[in-house]
């Protein structure tokens, strides 16, 4: 097939968005050098002789549920398509931000954020501070006791308890976890400076990641000192671990309640790991799954304790996430800028089912999104956060908001990306259409 831009190919237009977005389904013939903006516009213009009020947007389109992102006859070459039949392309919305919100600013690198509760984003920061955001607008908490940088940070429970208030627990490069206690209703006086009920010792060196399990009971950290542990969050006082510490005020204003502040230790202590263990997820309730230096991703059983299924790629890891399908696949990033994706499924296969390389520096985050299976977000220390689909090996969207390393990031309220990095911001960019 040549490049000649005479050439014509007939496509039908369908769509699974609702009828004011549904354009004739007629076949029509279109020049063969469109790229998906010539085909935004063309759908666009069907849907506004339709309909004289609509708004132009960007489209995006799948040929046999993969993303066009060739010139259309390049991509018919490119998967042997003939161009002598009706293509049918199915158009959806594009997957980009509208809009980048006023940034958050911290007083040091911001090294973990948590988007999983719709009110409040959770930050972990160098200067050993996590910090509750409402809104994305204005710091409500700061949540205090670390005496190193915060690696980790998370919501147990990702809404708001029956008591009106928020858990969370945090993990620091000072080797321990604390577990935090909030007020959700949020006082003119803020920020509320808050202290930890529990704190969780027993590693020996910097804890680099924490995560809950999915009925919010458990704990699991990973950390430098190559192990994992599992943690109650509570009934500590019942398995005669708890240590009650001095009383200390909760509040830095001297009116505030003292309450009495306990110690935990792990429950039990996954070993296999040679390295540091960056990233651990609990995905099911049997199982954990974790990523390290040592180039591995291991799959636990929670009630043997003991390694499942492991996979070597080569490089040391910086983070992983499960999702997809039935959240069966694993996605990992690390010393390279290229983000994998393997299937535990497929057995004798430790290949990765999916690869996108558009990255220019190491990989330091990255989660699916919480309803789609196709969607997820990655940042890098090239600066920049970028969308991505299963469907096509190129970004949706590369989100420049950073003006250095980005070290974290993760979904909010579906639509919007939150990122941390080493310019000290939290950055928000919203308005992206995920159906």
């Amino acid at each position: 097939m040549d490049a000649d831009p005479s050439r014509q190919v007939r496509v039908r237009f369908v769509t699974k968005l609702p009828p004011p977005l549904r354009a004739p389904p007629v076949a029509i013939a279109v020049p063969a050098d469109l790229s998906r903006m010539g085909l935004s516009e063309i759908v666009n213009s069907l849907l506004a002789a339709a309909e004289p009020d609509h708004k132009a947007q960007p489209f995006d389109f799948l040929v046999d549920g993969e993303l066009v992102r060739l010139p259309l006859q390049q991509f018919l070459l490119a998967k042997g398509i003939s161009a002598e039949r009706v293509l049918e392309l199915e158009y959806v919305k594009a997957v980009a931000p509208k809009k980048q919100d006023e940034h958050c600013p911290h007083d040091d690198w911001v090294s973990a954020v948590d988007g999983s509760n719709p009110s409040f984003i959770l930050t972990g920061c160098y200067d050993g501070l996590a910090r509750l955001w409402k809104d994305a607008a204005e710091c409500t908490h700061i949540l205090e006791g670390h005496s190193d940088a915060i690696t980790s940070t998370r919501f147990i429970s990702k809404g708001v308890e029956t008591d009106g208030s928020l858990h969370i627990v945090t993990g620091s490069k000072d080797r321990s976890l604390r577990l935090y206690k909030c007020d959700t209703p949020v006082s003119m006086d803020y920020p509320k400076r808050i202290g930890a009920y529990k704190i969780l010792r027993g590693h020996t060196s910097s804890v680099q990641s924490v995560t809950v399990d999915p009925s919010r009971d458990m704990l699991c950290s990973g950390s430098w000192d190559s192990t994992i542990k599992l943690w109650a969050v509570e009934g500590s006082e019942e398995d005669g671990d708890a240590v009650s510490l001095k009383k200390r005020r909760m509040n830095s204003d001297s009116s505030g309640p003292e309450e009495s502040q306990l110690e935990g230790s792990a429950t039990s202590t996954l070993l296999g790991h040679t390295q540091c263990v960056t990233a651990v997820t609990w995905p099911e309730q049997q199982t954990i799954y974790s990523a390290s230096w040592d180039h591995s991703i291991r799959q636990w059983d929670v009630q043997s304790v003991k390694e499942t299924w492991n996979v070597f790629c080569g490089k040391a890891l910086n983070c992983l996430d499960c999702g997809g399908e039935g959240s069966s696949l694993i996605a990992a990033g690390g010393s390279d800028p290229v983000l994998r994706v393997w299937d535990p499924r497929k057995p004798g296969t430790l290949a990765p089912v999916f690869q996108f390389s558009s990255h220019s520096s190491w990989i330091t985050a990255c989660k699916w999104h919480p309803s789609s299976w196709f969607h997820l977000v990655s940042s890098s220390f090239d600066g920049k956060v970028m969308l991505w689909d299963l469907r096509t090996a190129w970004p949706l969207a590369s989100v420049d908001s950073h003006k250095d390393k980005v070290l974290c990031a993760d979904w909010w309220k579906g639509d919007s990306v939150i990122s941390g990095g080493a310019d000290s911001k939290l950055c928000i960019a919203s308005g992206i259409e995920i159906v």
